[in-house]
This record gives C-alpha cells, structure tokens and sequence, in this order.
C-alpha cells in the first residue's frame, strides 16, 4: 500500500547529508528542515542584536521571535500568553517546580510515576526537602502500562498535581490524557503532562484535553534546541515569578528566567513553514486555520508511520529471544513509532555498533527513565536497544534495519 506522504518531496525539505544513514534515533532529536536552519541563519546575519528597541533591527528581531512564539501557541491550541519557550524540558520543569513551590503548603501531595522520563520526576521528587509529599504511580509490570485504577487509589484531598506522560520515550505506549485529566480535575487537583515523545507523532490541543501544564521539545518536532512549556493563563497569573522582580507582571516572561533563546525562538517560524509546505503539497483542501492544517497533516504522518510500525512490530514479533517492551502492535491508536527491546544474552551496548557499518543509527541506554527499566527487571545501568521512527523514514530503511538487526541478533 503507498504512503499518503510524498517522501521524495518531504525528504528533499532537509539537507541532502541527512540521508546517508538510515536514522533511527529520532526520540532523542530529530532532524530540522532547510527553512528552521534558514531562518536561524536569517535572524543572525540580519537582526542579531538586542529586540524590542525602536531601530529597525532591534524591532524587526521582536517581531521575529513574536511570530516564533505565536506560531508555536497556535500549533498546540493555546494562547500566545500561555506558552514559555525555554531551554529545555527539564529545565522549564525546575523552573514550574520552584514556582509551585511557592503556593502550595507543607503536606500537601504530588504524584509522579516510575514511568516517564526524569524530566518530569526529579524536580517534583527534590520538592520533598521542602516539606511537601510525593508519591509514586506505579505502572503494572505485567501490562507495562499505568493503570487509573491505582491513580484513583493514590489520590486525595491533599493532592495538588498529578505528573505523568502523554507517551512513554521508551514504551512508545500512549496513555490517555483526556481521561487521566478528568480523573485527576474531579479529584480537584492539577495535571503536568510531558507530551515530548507524543508531539513528534500527532497533532495536539492543549485546550481539549483540558491539561493544566504541558510540555514538549522543539528539538525532536522538527526544530532548533529549545522546548515549550505550556500553562493555562489562570495559573500563571497565581504563581511567583521566576525571572527578575520587575517582569512578575509580564506573561509568559516571567516564568522564564533570563528570557527565551532569541535566533531559535525566531527560528520557530521555521517549524511552521515546513508544516505549511506538507499541508501546501499534500491537502487538496487545506483548513483555513493554522492548527488545522497542522492535524491534517499529522492525520497522514500517522498513517504513514502506522505502516512503518506494523513492518518493525512484525520483526519483533517473530524473534523468540527478544524481548519488545511497550504495546505488542503498531497500530497508532495505541503506540507511537519507538520500539525498545532487550535481546537474550546479549548486552544492549554492543548492538547498535554491529548496524553501523551499514550506516543504521539507533540507540541504546536506559533514555533517562531509569526506574521504568529497574520496575520491569531490567537493569537501568545496562539499558535496551531503541530504534525510533518519524514521518520522514522510508520503507526502505525500515528494511535495512530489520536486515541489519536480523544478522545482529
């Protein structure tokens, strides 16, 4: 069956050396298209000073970033206001944390998983110096999956927030936030979701899922290394500000301190161009508003990598001294495209060495979620193998990694 993506033309949006390996590390960043590295390279030679003055570069570089920032809120659903674009998502985590800290009360409790990635664990756990409590949602073991029954066990009328993700980077299982999110509001707490191993795949509207604080990378959707920390504008307006004492009135700054990366901030736009080039050339009828483009488009991206996903889901499948973490399907409606396993008798290390002479990239470690491995028996110190897909890999390198893999195992 083809694709319903164009991938010769998809392909030829990015720098042509992308291509000499079959890439399968997309979890822990993916490529970015010509138009982000052009409009990084624009920002620098034409507006690298200080934004916001009245001078025409000073001026056209605020506007730049605006647009940067703007296109980003439109493409998750939320308000220009609401979104941080900070360095990264563990730090835009410290710094949500710290300001949390602030207004809650000793005793009161924060419940995160074994599950997700650090990111969205270790600042919440530190916050039990302070004198609040934490406490951990385990997934089942035996359905490597977190279960709402144990939620509704944890919860109570000293919880506060509630820390889990939309996607596990190591399962590539999808959990269902909508329903987590009215499980954890009608307990009248608040939900932090990590959507960073979920954004690359599919499309998203903060507002429809109603979620509290969520965030993703930039870096592994496409664009330059910084990440998003989205808030609904009720609870910015209540938390201390983070930044200097004379932005605690300004949105969203005041939650980022020293301010956002301004050439990668301009360089968003950048994002939203190569979007806008797949809904150009794919849609016949494209959606008049941005967001809507952008789910059409990942309605083909994941129909797209549904296909890839069922091919590697088979492979593994029929490998008896394997042992596939995560959802046992490709389909989309339950896992995302990034498969970990563990091979019998064989450390994880030394795999990905045996598919480089035939230019394959994947990974292999615990991927900065050490207690999920340790939860299911497996060593965190000596890790898994993880290959992981996105809408611009082919059937053909997904060929070349089952070949590869096939000799290796």
């Amino acid at each position: 069956m083809p694709s319903p993506l164009d991938l010769d033309f998809i392909r030829g949006l990015y720098p042509s050396r992308c291509w000499d390996w079959a890439f399968f590390e997309n979890a822990g960043g993916s490529f970015v298209p010509e138009s982000v590295v052009n409009r990084v390279t624009q920002y620098m030679r034409e507006t690298q000073v200080q934004p916001g003055a009245g001078y025409e570069a000073s001026a056209k570089a605020g506007e730049r970033m605006a647009t940067g920032q703007r296109l980003m809120a439109e493409m998750v659903g939320a308000r220009v206001e609401e979104v941080i674009i900070g360095p990264s998502t563990t730090m835009n985590v410290y710094v949500l944390a710290n300001a949390l800290a602030g207004v809650l009360k000793p005793g009161d409790e924060i419940i995160v998983t074994n599950l997700d990635h650090e990111a969205n664990i270790g600042a919440w756990r530190r916050l039990a110096d302070r004198g609040f409590t934490v406490r951990e949602w385990s997934l089942n073991p035996e359905t490597e999956a977190l279960e709402n029954d144990t939620l509704k066990g944890l919860l109570s009328d000293k919880t506060r927030l509630v820390c889990c993700s939309h996607c596990s980077n190591v399962l590539g299982a999808i959990n269902d936030i909508a329903a987590i999110t009215r499980t954890v509001h009608d307990a009248g707490a608040m939900v932090c979701i990590d959507g960073v191993a979920y954004a690359p795949h599919r499309a998203l509207d903060v507002k429809a899922l109603d979620v509290d604080f969520y965030l993703l990378s930039l870096y592994k959707l496409y664009g330059p290394h910084v990440s998003l920390l989205y808030a609904k504008k009720e609870h910015l307006e209540g938390l201390p500000g983070q930044n200097h004492f004379f932005l605690d009135d300004q949105m969203p700054l005041k939650m980022n301190p020293g301010g956002p990366n301004h050439e990668f901030t301009a360089a968003l736009v950048g994002v939203a161009d190569y979007f806008e080039a797949l809904a150009t050339h794919h849609l016949d009828e494209p959606p008049n508003t941005f967001q809507g483009r952008i789910e059409a488009v990942f309605g083909l991206i994941a129909d797209h990598e549904q296909a890839l996903a069922m091919r590697f889901a088979d492979f593994l499948a029929s490998k008896p001294n394997v042992r596939w973490l995560g959802p046992k399907t490709g389909a989309a409606a339950e896992r995302t495209p990034t498969f970990s396993f563990a091979v019998k008798g064989r450390p994880a290390a030394e795999i990905p060495a045996l598919l480089e002479p035939a230019k394959i990239a994947i990974g292999q470690g615990h991927f900065y979620a050490p207690r999920l491995l340790d939860a299911l028996g497996l060593p965190s110190t000596e890790g898994v193998v993880r290959a992981s897909m996105v809408h611009y890999n082919t059937m053909e390198e997904v060929e070349r990694l089952i070949e590869g893999l096939d000799q290796a195992i």
